[in-house]
Formats: structure tokens, C-alpha cells, sequence
């Protein structure tokens, strides 16, 4: 879809795969679950980037459900609805993805988590 397309939206499988969209994220990029199966990953050459990944779990599935005027990036005029986490997943190693953990949740702009 990404090639025919060029967006590609994501999402969570619940129930079928855990809700956290970190483990989405990482089984986009590496196509293991966050147990390590299957190992090698599934259908390699259909890995996203990170930045694709990261692409079709904001912007991309916004557009694709018609809100991108609203959500999917930081714009004025949008909602801001984002997450700090404790280190760069653009930039991590798969280990380090899945270790990743959410600092701050914020929605419309207004804290709503923080883990201190």
C-alpha cells in the first residue's frame, strides 16, 4: 500500500496484538512481536522506517480518517495531542524501542499524564 499509495495509515490489532502503540511502532520497523517472533521478522521487505512508521501513526491516520486538518501533527490550529517519551524511537535500536516509556501524555495542548 505505502508504494501504491504513498501514505500507509496504522494502528493497533486489539485484541489481537497488545494496545501499546510503542509495540505498533516496533513491529512495523522490525516485524517481530515484542517476544521476537517470528524471528528474522515477517515479510521483511514490507518494514517501514522509523520515520514511516512514526508517519502512519500520526499524520497518515489522521488523513486516513479525514481529521488530518485537525490531528496528525503539530500545526497551529490543530489539536496537540502528543506524547514526550524518554528518548528518540526515531533514532533507537529495536531493544531500545521496546524499552521506550511515555514521560508525558498530552491532549488538545493539556497535560493529562505525567510519570513522575
Amino acid at each position: 500500500m505505502l508504494k501504491q499509495n504513498g501514505w500507509i495509515p496504522l494502528g493497533t490489532d486489539f485484541p489481537v496484538e497488545n494496545i501499546n502503540p510503542l509495540l505498533t511502532f516496533y513491529a512495523a520497523t522490525v516485524r517481530e512481536d515484542a517476544k521476537g517472533f517470528p524471528k528474522g521478522g515477517f515479510q521483511m521487505e514490507n518494514a517501514l522506517t522509523p520515520q514511516e512508521a512514526l508517519r502512519g501513526m500520526t499524520i497518515w491516520a489522521a488523513k486516513a480518517n479525514f481529521e488530518e486538518k485537525e490531528k496528525g501533527s503539530l500545526e497551529i490550529g490543530k489539536f496537540a495531542d502528543f506524547v514526550i517519551l524518554d528518548h528518540d524511537i526515531l533514532k533507537s535500536t529495536p531493544q531500545n524501542i521496546l524499552k521506550t516509556k511515555v514521560l508525558k501524555t498530552y491532549l488538545n495542548g493539556e497535560k493529562v499524564y505525567d510519570a513522575k
